[in-house]
């Protein structure tokens, strides 16, 4: 158990290189936007990179609220908002896609009886 223990200490790696600090902003209604702006290792902003934006907001399911979050294409925040109900929109579809066709592989899995699939039974 030990040994499990360390190799999965030995496989988390923090990457200094890959650090962003997040700004929130939100309209209190539809959702948020977060901006991730790289950062250095001491915290100093990354000019070398370019900040991120991605949008979070819920849907309702019939399950109750499922949490959509994306990716939003834009150089800045005024375009991350006109940009974030596309973005939004886009991936529920694709979630949508996604369910049905989660749904279309688990029915193709039922068997039904009385179908020959290749019975082993001899006679």
């Amino acid at each position: 158990m030990a040994d499990t223990d360390q190799n999965q200490e030995q496989e988390l790696v923090f990457d200094k290189s890959n650090l962003y600090n997040e700004k929130t902003y939100t309209d209190l209604k539809t959702g948020s936007i977060k901006q991730l702006i790289p950062v250095k290792a001491d915290g100093s902003k990354d000019e070398s990179r370019t900040s991120m934006f991605m949008g979070q907001t819920q849907v309702m399911s019939p399950s109750g609220p499922l949490p959509i979050q994306c990716m939003i294409e834009a150089n800045n925040l005024e375009e991350a908002a006109v940009n974030f109900p596309g973005a939004i929109n886009a991936t529920v579809e694709r979630i949508i896609e996604e369910a049905k066709k989660a749904r279309l592989e688990e029915a193709s899995r039922i068997v039904v009886p009385g179908q020959d699939a290749g019975s082993k039974i001899i006679t």
